[in-house]
Parts: structure tokens; C-alpha cells; sequence
């Protein structure tokens, strides 16, 4: 076929179904090959097409055939590491729950799938073995449990790793979480604006949450006589110790609202006589999965689009292994009014 002149405009299938006065759905098929032409209409159109200086368009040719190539297939798989001693209990959380909904929907839409593996049923030497053998290359590390041993006996040179959360540091690699510490000041400052005067933070103290930080730094708009000590209890007490402790601390600063990331800050109010919302407003860093209807609501499954979409991309620039520079996205969660901390 003859070639354009460069000054010339591409001719189009549409230009060449206009000069013989049929669909440009038939010239398509007629220039493809494809049935559905008479063989006389055929060579008209192919006549048309070299008098015209028709020359196909190469990359619409290349999209074309990737999208035969690869309609309704899977490219690749990605991982999701479970370490949970009982990894039933991973997804029982609504929040861990919504990363993994988030995570696995995107990852399809991206044209991947992603598979759960659990260390519980599968050794890490063995798992190595099923990614090099699936050409596995992407892996994404949920929040470990309490009882969770750390995944350290692991070689992460030929993958791209994304965790969820910061709590745990090992390993040390990208991730993606909930912006802790400007939810926590976005909840503040919608407590006030509801009318209350003396807000108090609980929380377990974790070295890399950083909820209470958020706190801290938000009640510096206040006159000294209203900034509260938050209260940090030590994970690993009874909850009769932490009790005890949470009784001291309401005695001595007499809250009217208590914003917590704790889910047993409600039953010790219970314990220790207080109704909520009648005696003390509550409210949540996280309403998923806690008794807790008022407070943030982190976006757990936008946690995990955005851990997708960060592991997709690292595998694209072949950036394996774990980064000597970390990379964090943090997403920002909204605030929900509920009936536990109404308006004063």
C-alpha cells in the first residue's frame, strides 16, 4: 500500500465507508480479514482503501491485539501473606476485612489476582518455593496479630513488598496507612464543635501508633485549664490493671467526652457506672471494630486499593527487595456522627 503524504491528515475506515457508502464496521472487517463481507464488497474496499493512501494506524493495531491477547485473563498473581497463628481470625476484623476487599478488587481491575497464603498451613521456605514457581513478584503483608511472629526468616531480594500499617517495623518496607495522627485531631475538633469542653484520649500505647501524638498537638488550641493528660495503658496488662488505671485518670480530670482507640474503654465505663452517652460522650478512631458508633472512619478499603496500586507500581520500575528509603501513602479518614457522643 502506498504511504500519506506527511502533511496529509490519516485516512480514516470512516473516510473509506464514506466514499462507497457503507459502514465503517464493514471496512474494519474487510481490511482484517474477518467474516461477514461479500468477497466482491471485500475488494472494493481493499481497492478503495489503496487509492485513498490508507495505512493502519500501529499502535490502535497493537492495542488491538493485546486486547484480544489478554481478554478476561489474569496476568499474574499477586501475594498476601497471612502469619496470623489462626488465619480465620485476620478477616474477622471488618477493618483487615476492607483491606483485603479493597486490595483484591483493584488488584483484578489491574488485571492481577490476588491469593492468600498462610504461614500457619505453609512453611516460608515452601512459600518461596510457590512464588519463583507462579512468577509471583508482588507481595503485600496485612497487620500481624498479637501473638504474631514476626516474618523475618524470609529472602525479599526478588519481590516488591508493601505492608499495611506501621505498627510492626519488621520488614522494613513500603506501606500504606491510615493518617493517624491528622485523623485524630480531625476527631478532636469535631468533638468541640458538638459542644463538649473536657476531651480526653485513651489509648494503648504502641511506639508507632500514632494516634495520640495527633492528640496531643490538637489540644494546643486549648487554654491550659482544658488540655488533658491522655492515658496510656500498657497493652500487655490485665484489663483489671488497665481498669484501674482508666478509674484514676477519669477521677482526677473528670472528662465530659472520651475519644479513644481502645475497644474496651466502653465496657469499663459500663464497669465503673458511667452511661454514655448520658454521663460521658464516646467516640472512635475507628468505628470498624469497636461498640463504638460515633468517631473516624479510617477507609480501610481505600487502604487497600492505594497498597495495590503502590505494589503494582514497584513492580513495573522492578524495584524488588527492601528499599533503603521507605515509601509511605497515608490515607485520610472522615469523621461519623453517631448516637454515643451527641451534639451538647
Amino acid at each position: 500500500m502506498s504511504t500519506p503524504e506527511p502533511d496529509r491528515p490519516r485516512i480514516s475506515l470512516r473516510d473509506i465507508a464514506g466514499e462507497l457508502g457503507i459502514s465503517h464496521v464493514s471496512v474494519s472487517k474487510a481490511l482484517r480479514g474477518l467474516p461477514g463481507v461479500s468477497d466482491a464488497m471485500r475488494a472494493r474496499i481493499q481497492e478503495k482503501a489503496e487509492q485513498m493512501g490508507y495505512v493502519p494506524d500501529p499502535l490502535l493495531s497493537a492495542l488491538s491485539n493485546y486486547r484480544k491477547k489478554h481478554a478476561g485473563r489474569i496476568q499474574s498473581e499477586l501475594a498476601w501473606i497471612n502469619a496470623w497463628p489462626h488465619p480465620e481470625e485476620l478477616r474477622e476484623h471488618n477493618e483487615f476485612n476492607q483491606y483485603w476487599e479493597g486490595a483484591s478488587k483493584t488488584a483484578e481491575r489491574m488485571g492481577y489476582r490476588l491469593e492468600a497464603f498462610n504461614t500457619a498451613d505453609i512453611s516460608l521456605p515452601r512459600l518461596q518455593s510457590i512464588f519463583t514457581a507462579r512468577n509471583i513478584q508482588g507481595i503485600l503483608l496485612p497487620p500481624l496479630s498479637n501473638t504474631s511472629a514476626p516474618i523475618t526468616a524470609f529472602d525479599w531480594s526478588a519481590y516488591c513488598v508493601v505492608r499495611f500499617g506501621s505498627a510492626v517495623p519488621e520488614p522494613p518496607a513500603h506501606f500504606v496507612s491510615s493518617s493517624q495522627a491528622a485523623n485524630t485531631m480531625l476527631a478532636f475538633d469535631r468533638i468541640q464543635q458538638l459542644g463538649y469542653q473536657r476531651i480526653g484520649f485513651v489509648c494503648e500505647y504502641w511506639r508507632r501508633r500514632f494516634f495520640g501524638s495527633g492528640y496531643v498537638w490538637a489540644q494546643k488550641s486549648l487554654p491550659p485549664n482544658r488540655q488533658l493528660p491522655l492515658l496510656a495503658l500498657n497493652p500487655e496488662d490485665s484489663f483489671e490493671t488497665q481498669q484501674r488505671e482508666f478509674s484514676r485518670w477519669l477521677e482526677q480530670n473528670q472528662p465530659d467526652a472520651i475519644l479513644t482507640d481502645n475497644s474496651e474503654t466502653r465496657e469499663m465505663l459500663h464497669n465503673l457506672g458511667f452511661r454514655v452517652p448520658d454521663d460521658i460522650g464516646l467516640a472512635t478512631t475507628s468505628i470498624h471494630d469497636t461498640q463504638i458508633d460515633a468517631g473516624i472512619d479510617q477507609r480501610p478499603y481505600e487502604i487497600g486499593r492505594a497498597a495495590v496500586r503502590m505494589l503494582t507500581a514497584l513492580i513495573a520500575d522492578k524495584s524488588f527487595g527492601l528499599p533503603d528509603c521507605r515509601n509511605e501513602i497515608l490515607i485520610e479518614g472522615r469523621w461519623l456522627d453517631g448516637t454515643m457522643l451527641p451534639r451538647q
